[in-house]
């Protein structure tokens, strides 16, 4: 009787055994993700009801994309690349077909993209021809040794990844130019120099000018965050000049433990205070909230250095913060709940 009952036993065991190892993946039921189109001097009164609805519709089909991605099982991954491509063709942001011209009448760009589960991350800065260069950073950091590549090289490294490819015309807006030849004409009428000699840190290239930097945050069903951003840097820039943008840790950083955070705004200032992953550390070895943590270094840290721009970040809890101390910022999210909101103006 007892062996019997011992078997019985035995056979129950090896049943849940196997019934556990079929259970499908537990799922989080908080995914989310937000999105930024650039911070900057962006005021209600400069923007017609048209151009703002076309803003808004953009972020919006976007946002959807990157939300129908998650929903139905993608990864965070995923919706980084779907979301940020739909910017990137758009030639109302500063990223891809949108981007602005290098001093020599160039487009040049930069991508980074961040795996919080891995800390895996890739990059590319200063590539010219590659249609989607967030494309090619998911390529750097899935197929390489490496995490950032540069010009010719991170092309020829996006044609073995068979990335999509465009000639200069695709880049050209006409917009994009017009801006670029006015601030020229700014450079030529006034100095860069202060009276000590010193470059004056904003005034010639960043005063009144947006920046049109794309990005976005993302955690999936599975509890895996992620962050991507792409730019086409900043107009008239010089001498190969790279922003924070693809810098790991300074425009862009994800880690499970912490969060995931896109940056847009002064590039420089951003560099030097390693924005992104200062949201983090404060989060990881402070205990601060996300929200606290992001107010922290945008409204405090970047305001007493006199720089502008903002972020958007998410925790590993779906909580999300978009804090900027510029006049505006193109930015948005959505909530598994179906939840969404886009807003532009502080």
């Amino acid at each position: 009787m007892t062996k019997n009952i011992s078997f019985i036993f035995l056979i129950l065991f090896i049943q849940n055994s196997v019934f556990s190892q079929q259970k499908p993946q537990k799922q989080n039921v908080n995914f989310a993700l937000a999105i930024h189109g650039g911070a900057g001097t962006i005021l209600k009164k400069n923007m017609t009801p048209e151009l703002e609805k076309e803003y808004t519709d953009k972020l919006n089909e976007a946002l959807q994309k990157g939300y129908d991605t998650l929903s139905k099982g993608g990864s965070s991954l995923d919706a980084v690349i779907v979301s940020i491509k739909i910017l990137e063709d758009s030639p109302l942001f500063n990223a891809g077909k949108g981007s602005v011209f290098t001093a020599d009448g160039k487009n040049e760009m930069d991508a980074s993209i961040m795996d919080g589960k891995t800390l895996m991350a890739g990059s590319v800065a200063g590539v010219r021809k590659i249609k989607n260069p967030i494309t090619a950073a998911r390529c750097v950091m899935e197929k390489s040794q490496h995490v950032m590549m540069v010009g010719n090289g991170a092309e020829q490294f996006a044609v073995q990844c068979k990335c999509d490819f465009a000639d200069s015309a695709y880049f050209f807006d006409q917009k994009r130019w017009n801006q670029f030849q006015k601030i020229k004409e700014k450079e030529l009428n006034k100095p860069v120099l202060d009276t000590t000699g010193s470059i004056k840190p904003s005034e010639v290239f960043f005063k009144d000018e947006k920046f049109g930097t794309v990005g976005l945050v993302a955690l999936d069903k599975y509890g895996n965050l992620a962050a991507g951003t792409s730019t086409g840097g900043m107009t008239n820039k010089k001498y190969g000049r790279v922003g924070d943008s693809p810098i790991i840790g300074a425009g862009t950083y994800a880690n499970n433990k912490t969060c995931a955070v896109s940056c847009t705004g002064h590039g420089e200032f951003f560099i030097r205070s390693v924005v992104a992953y200062d949201v983090s550390a404060l989060m990881e070895y402070k205990g601060l909230s996300l929200a606290d943590a992001a107010n922290e270094v945008i409204m405090k840290k970047l305001v007493s250095l006199g720089a502008e721009g903002g972020l958007i970040a998410i925790d590993a809890k779906g909580n999300i913060t978009m804090p900027f101390n510029s006049a505006g910022m193109y930015r948005g999210y959505m909530k598994s709940d179906g939840k969404k909101e886009i807003l532009i103006y502080r």
